[in-house]
């Protein structure tokens, strides 16, 4: 972790220059961005200081300061949270463990009839789906259609699935960023990440831009196999008592291509003829022709 501190410091030094920050330019610089002694002199502190915490020696540095490096660096909102949890990793016993999901949530997701709606938990795996959820992503038995950042930079059908791929990788890496962050004990998310870095490729590049965010709402695109395109405006909404899991309501505007075409999706999912397929997004071949007919 205290890697990770010192590749995001330097990270965030390198794309300011001191004209973003109000500093005169002084001398030639070797390597673009701030200097050390230029963010210390920001942030009040003494270089020394500034220079042991970019080391990755954070474990005792005051929200002071942390806040002070923070403003220094222009983070935002996430980075700084991020900032926080790098400096002060939590220990093992500071997370609550993994219980199942509570009825009054399944309920909850069960109601949400013309909706759907996931239960994510922090390392992308989804742990309750209600129908219309799972009809949209394909979910089935198998743990692997669950497996959502797995399945989307492993699984070559996640770029037929997901249209606006590219944004969307550079989304879930970053919030991959925060969890490791906030869970740095959790092997599991570890190795994932590190199958990840080895078998893509995209990945690794947007691993190493040290990028944060967390999207709380948002548009999603997708393009169904049986349905065709999809357009959904989602909240990500948090679950009392549980701060492991949010819940992923994907919205459509009444009267909408996607409202019409969700209504079809619920109606060949209750069908009892239909095979599901496992892999992201996939459902048996329906032609045009099939998919206007239900219609």
């Amino acid at each position: 972790m205290n890697g990770q501190l010192s590749d995001f410091l330097r990270s965030r030094r390198a794309r300011l220059g001191p004209r973003d920050v109000g500093l005169p330019e002084r001398g030639r610089r070797r390597v673009p961005g701030l200097r050390r002694e230029e963010v210390a002199q920001l942030a009040g502190v003494s270089t020394d200081y500034y220079i042991r915490l970019e080391q990755g020696h954070g474990r005792h540095v005051s929200d002071s300061v942390l806040d002070a490096v923070s403003r220094a660096l222009r983070l935002d909102p996430a980075e700084h949270a991020y900032l926080h949890d790098l400096a002060r990793p939590r220990r093992a016993g500071d997370r609550a463990p993994q219980e199942p999901v509570r009825s009054s949530v399944r309920l909850l997701l069960d109601s949400m009839r013309d909706v759907p709606a996931i239960v994510v938990d922090y390392r992308m795996v989804i742990v309750a789906a209600n129908s219309l959820g799972t009809a949209v992503f394909g979910l089935t038995d198998d743990p692997r259609s669950r497996d959502r950042a797995r399945a989307f930079f492993l699984d070559p059908a996640s770029r037929e699935f997901f249209p606006d791929w590219q944004g969307d990788a550079e989304t879930i890496a970053a919030e991959l960023r925060v969890q490791v962050a906030r869970h740095p004990d959790d092997e599991w998310l570890t190795a994932l990440i590190g199958e990840l870095c080895i078998k893509s490729a995209e990945f690794r590049t947007l691993w190493a831009d040290h990028n944060v965010k967390e999207k709380t709402q948002g548009s999603k695109r997708l393009r169904h196999p049986v349905v065709g395109e999809l357009v959904f405006t989602y909240e990500r909404l948090a679950l009392a008592d549980d701060d492991q899991r949010t819940l992923i309501a994907y919205t459509a505007e009444p009267g909408s291509p996607t409202a019409e075409r969700l209504a079809m999706l619920a109606s060949w999912h209750a069908s009892p003829e239909r095979e599901p397929a496992g892999g992201v997004g996939r459902q048996p071949h329906v032609s045009p022709g099939e998919v206007d007919a239900q219609g």
